[in-house]
């Protein structure tokens, strides 16, 4: 019998090293792509410029918020501490992907290491999940000191308000803790590109070669009982609100109260209804054109940290007295 030539011999183990890398190299892969924007790759400069000037006015805006509490005693109130829990969270939401986003937008740098896409993921879903919990517990501190004034300060102590910073923060980190545990668990053996600007839970695990219903379900559970339950509470402590509101003596006060509740209330349904929208894209929407997600999912990251200190700080009386008492001060 002929032995096969050298050169078929060459081939045939190139062939199966080819075939074995396929299978092997992405279990654990080394690297993750995220590749932007899908098919406005040739735009991403001009996207970028939005992306930096929501993230220059959220850093700016929450770091001041939290300068402003800090150097006013008589700011040192419960609807103060969670603003300046609020501040906070969305520094690190922006913090978590726009660096990275802008890198991959100004310098084509779509590599991101496993481990870090991994934490980069779990940041992102603990703190809206926190986000969500914080904007519950603002809504029940406005429903007490608006149906309730008396009892306010007897209420929400500061212990009370520092366990329920502690309780929402919790609630996030474990929720949000099998996210992390499944993703890692996966083999990855088809490609390792993420069709993103960042590294969301089911962006991620759909590049696994497993069957990942376990996560499927497991995130619609946590969608639904985190947006359903705390837009339930909200709902019902604004609508115990707006029931105080109409009772109230003068037309005045009752436009005063009102146009405070409906500027929060317009930035809690962007959060909640963009994050619901992206959410369920991933779940059922196949035909959904790629750069329409992509850019929802930012939206819901980047729209609401951007527009908190403007709707809860700049708009509230005490805060903005404090702001102009800082700039005059320095201006003499």
């Amino acid at each position: 019998m002929k032995k096969p030539s050298f050169c078929l011999r060459v081939g045939h183990l190139l062939l199966f090293s080819m075939a074995d890398s396929n299978t092997t190299d992405f279990t654990n892969p080394s690297v993750f792509i995220l590749q932007g924007i899908p098919g406005l790759e040739t735009a991403h400069v001009w996207i970028s410029i939005p992306f930096c000037i929501m993230y220059i006015i959220a850093t700016l805006g929450n770091f001041t918020i939290l300068y402003i509490v800090k150097t006013e005693p008589r700011l040192h109130e419960p609807m103060y501490y969670f603003l300046c829990m609020l501040a906070i969270t969305d520094l690190i939401l922006c913090t978590s992907i726009v660096p990275k986003t802008l890198s991959i937008f100004w310098f084509s740098s779509q590599e991101i290491n496993f481990s870090a896409c991994l934490t980069q993921l779990y940041f992102v879903h603990c703190f809206l999940v926190t986000e969500s919990g914080i904007f519950v517990a603002m809504a029940f501190d406005r429903y007490v000191a608006i149906c309730d004034p008396l009892r306010h300060s007897t209420i929400l102590t500061n212990p009370v308000v520092a366990k329920i910073g502690l309780a929402v923060v919790l609630r996030g980190g474990i929720l949000v803790l099998p996210y992390l545990l499944l993703t890692r668990m996966w083999p990855y053996c088809t490609t390792n590109i993420i069709p993103n600007t960042h590294c969301e839970h089911m962006a991620v695990v759909k590049l696994a070669c497993a069957d990942i219903r376990i996560n499927r379900y497991y995130g619609l559970f946590v969608v639904f009982s985190v947006i359903g339950l705390d837009v339930f509470f909200i709902a019902l402590s604004y609508a115990q609100i707006l029931r105080a509101i109409f009772r109230l003596p003068t037309k005045d006060a009752r436009l005063k109260t009102f146009g405070t509740c409906g500027s929060h209330l317009c930035v809690m349904l962007a959060f909640y209804i963009s994050a619901l929208f992206s959410s369920l894209i991933y779940h059922f929407g196949n035909n959904v054109a790629p750069h329409f997600h992509v850019l929802l999912s930012n939206v819901y990251l980047l729209v609401p940290p951007t527009l908190n200190p403007i709707i809860y700080g700049v708009r509230t009386k005490q805060i903005r007295d404090s702001l102009l008492r800082l700039f005059t001060h320095k201006e003499t």
